[in-house]
């Protein structure tokens, strides 16, 4: 529970704190500063990929960038070799392996130049290294414009997509096999990045999505990386804003589904807690979820479905690579659930068929094995204000506004007759202003 409890907070923190980054005003940083390159300026990335330990780096000539803020170090202070002594002074292209069978090149970054590949792990060029092309990626060419892995379920099988002019060139790690697509709605990419199971082709300082099996774009592309993977003045978050109060923490709902994908919700956006690996980011609950357009007032998960509910409706999603609204919902509360009123919070424990429900100051339990399903107990709790909940392995985590509580099980919390002291968010745990 304090893990969850932690993980949670850092994550809340690195969502909301806007601040742009900030340097030491001496002569001699801003010199320094001076002669590097800004991303801000809209630069054309060479290359960009996260490492064994989800930290991603853009990299451009003989800088790269750590993270989606801060400002350019040279490539040779991560990874040693990077730099003109070594006739690498940049990278044409560069991935994360996603090949969760071997571990001898699971998580590995390989970087690519001319006709020559670089393997790194905990930022050390690995011994062998470099090797022509065709030694590990048989039928790939060299002179790469861009590199992104592509995990089995998102992919036909783990493959990693080699981009070169208008070519696609599709890896099958398993079987070394290759086969070459042209994709004519993508522009030719420059550098290509995986966040979330989505796909993104770096061109300029815009980018577009496309589909990794089709290369279809949908939505309205290109869009300017600097609103969306950086932040900089006068765009998307780098308005220079203070960071998050801790006294102004307020989360909506929190889950967790059956395929180990974590959720929270804050207002019009969420975050996967699980893929902090790979970095954070907030997204609005629309670009998953389209139909909550006003946000949610709590979230459960059961079996392979997750439940919405806001105000007296119930959208029930399917699982899967992305969630899909089942048909005939959303369903109001009473037809679903056999409940009235408005839902605080709601969860689900491991193993457990009940759904728990906090309305104010009483939990209701409703069967979700029956059909109908409907209310077997209610009782009053020694508490009120509750506004998300998640139960978990280590217990249950109650959020009411920037104080949290826990409790071992769902017993305990409803057989207590004395009040629990709530614990504050501070800047200790979270980061947050206190």
């Amino acid at each position: 529970m304090a893990l969850l409890t932690r993980t949670l907070f850092l994550c809340f923190a690195l969502t909301l704190t806007n601040a742009a980054p900030t340097h030491p005003h001496d002569a001699t940083t801003e010199d320094v500063d001076a002669a590097l390159p800004d991303r801000c300026d809209g630069l054309e990335f060479d290359a960009m990929t996260p490492d064994e330990k989800g930290m991603t780096f853009f990299f451009k000539g003989s800088h790269l960038w750590k993270g989606f803020q801060g400002p350019a170090q040279l490539s040779n202070e991560s990874f040693k070799e990077l730099d003109d002594i070594h006739n690498i002074g940049h990278v044409d292209a560069a991935f994360r392996m996603h090949n969760p069978d071997n571990t001898d090149d699971h998580d590995h970054i390989y970087f690519f130049l001319d006709d020559k590949v670089f393997s790194y792990y905990n930022h050390t060029l690995e011994d062998g290294y470099p090797k022509e092309i065709h030694q590990d990626f048989p039928g790939v060419p060299s002179h790469l414009d861009a590199a992104v892995e592509c995990p089995k379920g998102e992919c036909g099988a783990d493959s990693v997509l080699f981009f070169k002019g208008n070519d696609v060139h599709v890896y099958d790690i398993s079987t070394k096999t290759v086969k070459t697509k042209t994709w004519p709605q993508l522009p030719v990419c420059t550098s290509a990045f995986r966040w979330l199971e989505h796909y993104y082709c770096f061109h300029g300082h815009n980018f577009t999505r496309f589909h990794p099996l089709t290369g279809e774009v949908s939505g309205s592309y290109p869009k300017d990386a600097r609103n969306y993977f950086m932040r900089c003045p006068n765009f998307g978050h780098g308005d220079g804003s203070k960071g998050l109060k801790c006294s102004d923490v307020k989360l909506d709902a929190i889950t967790s589904d059956d395929t180990g994908k974590s959720y929270f919700f804050a207002g019009p956006n969420f975050m996967r807690l699980d893929s902090r690996r790979d970095g954070l980011h907030a997204f609005p609950i629309t670009r998953t979820w389209r139909e909550m357009t006003s946000g949610v007032d709590a979230v459960f998960s059961y079996t392979d479905k997750m439940y919405m509910i806001k105000g007296d409706q119930v959208y029930i999603y399917k699982g899967g690579v992305h969630y899909t609204l089942i048909e005939g919902y959303p369903k109001t509360l009473k037809e679903e659930l056999s409940i009235e009123g408005h839902v605080d919070a709601a969860f689900v424990c491991p193993n457990d068929d009940t759904v728990y429900i906090i309305q104010g100051e009483k939990i209701l339990f409703v069967k979700l094995t029956t059909t109908p399903r409907t209310v077997t107990f209610d009782t009053q709790m020694q508490l009120n204000n509750v506004d998300a909940g998640h139960c978990g392995s280590e217990g249950i985590v109650l959020f009411m506004g920037s104080k949290y509580l826990k409790y071992p099980d769902v017993a305990t919390l409803t057989l207590s007759t004395i009040p629990h002291s709530p614990l504050n968010v501070t800047s200790e745990i979270m980061g947050c202003q206190d």
